[in-house]
């Protein structure tokens, strides 16, 4: 490295972000995480020996992924490279593979190759790397805020320990607060700043578990604030509102907090937690996720655990869904509250799906048995002759509208597909049967 080189370096290390530039160099340094980096881990056992195998760190934005790999960079021997699965391609990677059969052949040194985003990678770029992984050319470290089941080749996760990282607690997010506002070295110390314990407690809550989402908004505050009349510049909660304006919500549509979310707001509706319903339709809805998304999902939902305990939840959910394609945000929300609430509190039944689960499987089971005769059509020529529709009796001209007659193929008679639950207007439908056959409570309902 020459002269302007190194000068160049320095400057940019004193320049970059504070998250940047408070970015721990040792294991002990690490916030958070203590469920695989803890001293009796595998991970921590892994680093300190210098045993690594490749690995995958999976987790949510400002958790900690490029941090231990840095960290992993600062104390192994092993020569580290890293590309950005966004910006690099083949000719990146071969760069790299390269160099560390170089590094391996001259001079017995392993590599370890850090690809941040690699979810970003498409298939051909990740098998491009496996016969590397395979024979140890390289030792792969991914990052990844999608999960890696999904979108990492098997594959590679085959070959490699997969670590999920948690979002930081708001007392860790504390502690980094304090930290970037005391550290003269590689904070903010020297601007003499303070921040008051309802500013800190403020945005280690509206951080989200996001470490750089919390420093960014102290450095910001710290820049941008006015020094007192005592020579200091105070953060306080009016400050720290305005660094912070908008919650940070952990919602990707195509990643894991789209599905998490969507189904804690099902098993809500169907749990009969309205709170709970409105709530994560609220999380969805702050996060952008479409309405027209929302609406399928409760009428799915009203058909589905609802049922005929309460008919009126699926015309609810269907109009539902019919007004806010028609209305639009903002006042959709108004709209699928109303219907995520109803679903929520209507009386539930699986009775129809249980039906037509236990129909599917029996006409696959027995293929496609006669219709009794009586019901065929009788309308086409010669079906009488051929004996189609002789013998139906017509409902509507018996008492109650109902006469007993065979309706189910032979082979399937005395089957049962639809049982009634003991919710709603189901309780009704097990009267109104009781009555017309003459079922009592130990028979057929």
């Amino acid at each position: 490295m020459d002269l302007f080189e190194y000068m160049r370096s320095t400057n940019m290390e004193k320049e970059s972000p504070l998250a940047s530039r408070l970015r721990p160099v040792k294991l002990e340094e690490v916030v958070g995480q203590q469920h695989i980096i803890g001293k009796d881990k595998l991970l921590y056992r892994a680093i300190k020996a210098d045993k690594l195998s490749s690995l995958i760190f999976y987790g949510p934005p400002g958790t900690g992924k490029t941090t231990l790999a840095k960290v992993i960079a600062a104390t192994t021997s092993a020569e580290f490279r890293q590309i950005n699965a966004t910006s690099a391609g083949k000719k990146d990677m071969e760069a790299v593979i390269e160099h560390a059969k170089e590094a391996g052949g001259m001079y017995g040194k392993k590599t370890i190759l850090f690809i941040d985003e690699i979810h970003r990678f498409n298939k051909g770029q990740q098998d491009y790397l496996l016969p590397f992984v395979e024979d140890g050319t390289v030792i792969l470290i991914g990052a990844t805020t999608e999960n890696p089941y999904f979108e990492v080749n098997s594959a590679l996760i085959s070959r490699s320990l997969v670590f999920q990282l948690e979002p930081l607690s708001p007392e860790e997010i504390k502690g980094l607060i304090d930290r970037a506002i005391h550290d003269e070295e590689k904070g903010m110390g020297s601007y003499n700043a303070v921040i008051d314990e309802e500013a800190a407690d403020f945005l280690a809550d509206l951080s989200g578990g996001d470490a750089r989402h919390a420093l960014n908004a102290i450095e910001l505050g710290v820049m941008t604030t006015k020094r007192s009349e005592d020579g200091l510049i105070h953060i306080t909660l009016a400050v720290a509102q305005e660094c912070i304006q908008k919650r940070t919500v952990r919602y990707d549509k195509s990643g894991d907090g789209h599905y998490d979310t969507i189904s804690a707001f099902i098993k809500s509706m169907r749990g009969s937690d309205p709170d709970a319903a409105v709530y994560y339709l609220a999380r969805m809805l702050y996060a952008g996720e479409t309405v027209t998304f929302i609406a399928r999902r409760i009428m799915i939902c009203a058909a589905e655990d609802v049922g005929i305990a309460d008919p009126m939840a699926l015309n609810v959910a269907v109009s539902a869904s019919l007004a806010v394609e028609r209305i639009g945000m903002p006042e959709a929300q108004i709209v699928l509250s109303e219907a995520a609430a109803y679903v929520a509190c209507a009386p539930k039944s699986n009775a129809c799906v249980n039906a037509i689960g236990e129909a599917m499987r029996t006409v696959s089971e027995t293929g496609s048995l006669a219709i009794p005769p009586h019901l065929q059509d009788a309308h086409y020529k010669g079906a009488a002759k051929l004996g189609r529709g002789t013998g139906y009796m017509y409902a509507h001209d018996y008492p109650d509208h109902y006469i007993e007659q065979q309706y189910l193929p032979y082979e399937l008679t005395g089957r049962e597909f639809y049982r009634p639950s003991d919710n709603g207007y189901e309780v009704k439908i097990k009267e109104h049967f009781r009555r017309i056959k003459g079922v009592d409570s130990k028979g057929k309902f």
